[in-house]
């Protein structure tokens, strides 16, 4: 009967939760990349409000 190779096993899991923080922290970024653009829009936006409201 062949012996386990726990170090295989172990190293396999360790890759795997890298991959999934990484995934994580790119996915958290995008996140925050589109709201800074979000908050960025509507001013923008209410500015043109503004100035067609004046005439």
């Amino acid at each position: 009967m062949a012996k386990p190779n726990y170090s295989f096993e172990k190293r396999q899991r360790e890759i795997a939760k890298k991959k999934k923080k990484e995934e994580k922290r790119l996915k958290k970024a995008e996140a925050k990349n589109t709201q800074s653009q979000d908050a960025e829009l509507p001013g923008d936006s209410d500015n043109i409000t503004d100035n067609t409201g004046d005439l």
